[in-house]
């Protein structure tokens, strides 16, 4: 079944989809290398992220500008409710929780391994798991990070290549991770190019 899964991913990577992932990489390298305010709104996005759609969360994050970074908690959070986001006190909360590591956050991009960018972000950005801090650190440039929630993991079940768990634990995280790099080495692609082809896959669509 793993070979199904190549072909498939083969098969993609002659046609128009190949070309779209290739450009979204490059969006995701230019937002890295913005300004501050950029990086930010990537962190809030993938906050908002959890539990929600990524498509309503795209929306929220092109109407919200800089809304992000100056609205006082209470305005914000009314401006998630009326956008439709199913939990916008919580997202208020943390969004204006993490603006106080925002330097920090952006001086330590890039000095830092995808493994080390991870676990600060973990620690020090209350809201942010595994999946939602590989997911920001992917959208400003990082390749070598797994955004894995149970979706892929059905996937990888599907296709025999990994056993659902019956919680993503860090630990497991990280297996499941390296079986999705050593796939990644078969078919030449990075974690973050390989998750957009998956994700394709899956879904029939290219976010972010």
């Amino acid at each position: 079944m793993e070979s199904q899964l190549i072909n498939q991913i083969e098969q993609l990577k002659k046609s128009q989809i190949a070309e779209i992932i290739a450009n979204r990489i490059k969006e995701f390298e230019e937002a890295g290398k913005s300004k501050q305010d950029k990086v930010f709104s990537e962190l809030c996005f993938c906050l908002l992220t959890a539990n929600f759609q990524a498509e309503k969360c795209i929306q929220i994050q092109n109407e919200m500008a800089r809304g992000f970074e100056i609205m006082p908690k209470d305005e914000l959070a009314k401006a998630l409710r009326k956008i439709g986001h199913r939990f916008w006190p919580q997202r208020a909360e943390r969004i204006v929780e993490a603006r106080e590591c925002k330097t920090e956050l952006c001086n330590l991009v890039f000095k830092k391994s995808g493994n080390e960018m991870r676990d600060w972000l973990v620690e020090n950005v209350k809201g942010l798991g595994m999946k939602e801090a590989s997911h920001f650190l992917r959208n400003i440039g990082y390749k070598d990070l797994a955004i894995i929630d149970f979706h892929i993991v059905d996937l990888l079940e599907r296709e025999g290549l990994a056993k659902r768990p019956n919680t993503l634990t860090k630990n497991k995280y990280l297996e499941i991770e390296k079986i999705l790099a050593d796939f990644g080495k078969k078919v030449n692609l990075n974690l973050a190019e390989l998750d957009l082809y998956l994700w394709y896959i899956e879904t029939g669509k290219i976010l972010k």
